[in-house]
């Protein structure tokens, strides 16, 4: 018996979502998708919004979607979209995550260095494509940009793509931060296409500047909260301490799959070489290995591991400071100091409870890929240029700030 394949998901934040081919939703039942269930899109961020709890799957159907509409409103505009073309793209942007490991960002190059999810996300699309016998040919083309349609990839990777529009509404919806707020469906009845690029028809520049200031918002109010980012590093710490201790032969108490990378230095040439394994391990990998694996460590006989797993599990988190300069060098020295002594711990060892970093917000980058404005006369201009909104200049401007994380135990 033929299965009915076209199904209608209802999204809290979009509404009802239609799967638009019976390929997308082989797709989406396949283990590599339903995998992003299991994978947070903000990471630990709940620690902060406790609605934050969403997944990746979440994300990629809410792209999909958004995809769905952009690629019908320039339909409508007279541009020639086939078929076969929109459901690459719609499969481009559904897949675009799918490379992500735990708790999505906050582990980027921690489980295997060197590579992005971007990298990871290719060579899984080219696993699936050869699953599919040739189907997704042409979402990878669109993917890598290596498609003669151009702005079939600015809507899956650009300034103003759809993971983007995806990403920043729903991220505002379970958050609860209203600033992340934006008109999604009036960005993209705005979308246009000229000489092969994607264009904002005028009567949308006031969406776009809200669009811009929202990701910005978005960024200092959640993506780098405070306490989100004492999260995160406590996470990268704890793993990087199993890592050590795995390394140095002695056993953990991790998952099966967890240990398998916490044993092994994975590499682009392991990729390469030996990739079918490694892809069905890391296929396998999701947040709930880092949270069974942490529960175990609280009762280990390291002292830091154990510590560490403790604060990521009860919350304990480390104090933040942030602030607009560099750290003070006698300020840091002063502070490992004393939580050398407080802990009883080697310098190296206290090194791991006391980090500094920066952190960069940029929500419009002038270098890169242009928001271009199309005016009625046919002129065209950088959002830059043509916004009268005098933020929009300062946003293309990287703003970068300096973060320091010790345990409040020695708090100074």
């Amino acid at each position: 018996m033929k299965r009915n394949k076209h199904k209608i998901i209802n999204d809290p934040v979009h509404g009802f979502i239609k799967i638009p081919s019976d390929f997308i939703f082989d797709l989406l039942e396949h283990p590599f998708i339903q995998r992003l269930r299991r994978i947070k899109q903000l990471g630990l961020t709940s620690l902060v919004y406790p609605g934050a709890t969403h997944t990746r799957f979440q994300h990629a159907l809410g792209a999909m979607h958004l995809m769905h509409q952009a690629i019908d409103n320039i339909r409508q505009k007279g541009l020639f979209i086939s078929n076969e073309e929109a459901e690459a793209a719609s499969t481009a942007i559904l897949l675009h995550d799918i490379g992500h490991g735990p708790f999505s960002h906050a582990l980027e190059q921690s489980i295997i260095p060197g590579l992005t999810h971007e990298d990871i996300s290719c060579l899984l699309m080219y696993r699936l494509n050869e699953e599919f016998k040739g189907k997704l040919d042409l979402a990878l083309q669109i993917f890598r940009n290596q498609y003669s349609k151009k702005f079939l990839h600015q809507l899956v990777s650009g300034q103003l793509d759809m993971d983007r529009m995806d990403y920043l509404i729903r991220d505002s919806f379970y958050t609860g931060v209203a600033e992340g707020t934006i008109g999604t469906e009036r960005i993209i009845k705005m979308l246009n296409v000229v000489d092969d690029q994607l264009v904002v028809e005028s009567k949308g520049i006031y969406s776009i500047e809200k669009f811009l200031i929202a990701r910005r918002l978005m960024y200092w109010q959640v993506y780098f909260h405070k306490t989100v980012i004492a999260a995160e590093n406590v996470l990268v710490k704890t793993l990087q301490r199993a890592k050590r201790i795995t390394e140095e032969g002695h056993k953990l108490g991790a998952t099966e799959t967890l240990d398998f990378f916490l044993r092994n230095k994975i590499t682009r040439k392991d990729l390469e070489e030996k990739k079918e394994w490694i892809i069905e391990k890391f296929t396998s990998l999701d947040d709930d290995d880092l949270f069974v694996s942490a529960k175990a460590w609280t009762h280990h006989p390291d002292r830091l591991l154990a510590y560490l797993s403790d604060c990521l599990l009860k919350r304990n988190l480390p104090k933040v400071i942030i602030q607009d300069t560099p750290m003070d060098d006698v300020l840091v020295k002063n502070i490992r100091k004393k939580v050398q002594d407080y802990f009883n711990f080697d310098a190296y060892l206290a090194d791991s409870l006391v980090y500094q970093g920066t952190i960069s917000n940029h929500a419009y980058s002038g270098s890169d890929e242009k928001i271009r404005i199309l005016y009625n006369n046919g002129l065209i201009k950088d959002l830059a240029e043509a916004s009268d909104l005098f933020n929009v200049s300062l946003l293309t401007k990287p703003s970068v700030k300096y973060f320091l994380c010790y345990p409040k135990e020695c708090e100074v």
